[in-house]
C-alpha cells in the first residue's frame, strides 16, 4: 500500500462520500463497483473516520486491493483497485 509520502495512482473513477456516514459510503462503493471492471481503480473521497476501518475490510472481504489511503485535513482518500 502507498503511504502519505509517496504519490497516488491514477484513477478510473471518482466516488466522493463527503458528509456520509456508515453505512452509506460502504454502500455507495458496492454499487460503484459494479459499474467498473476488474484492474481498474477507484478514488473514494470520504469524510467518516470509520472509513478507516470499514474500507480495507471491504477490500478483504470482496478481493480488491487497497493500493494506497491517505488523510488530508479533514478527509480521507482511498485508491482501490478492483480484483
Amino acid at each position: 500500500m502507498v503511504d502519505a509520502t509517496d504519490s497516488l495512482p491514477a484513477c478510473d473513477a471518482e466516488l466522493d462520500t463527503t458528509g456520509l456516514y456508515c453505512p452509506e459510503p460502504i454502500m455507495l462503493m458496492h454499487n460503484k463497483v459494479r459499474d467498473m471492471q476488474p484492474g481498474q481503480v477507484l478514488k473514494v473521497v470520504a469524510s467518516d473516520p470509520a472509513t478507516t476501518r470499514d474500507v480495507p475490510k471491504f477490500c478483504g472481504f470482496l478481493g480488491h486491493e487497497l493500493v494506497a489511503q491517505r488523510e488530508e485535513d479533514d478527509r480521507y482518500l482511498y485508491f482501490i483497485r478492483l480484483g
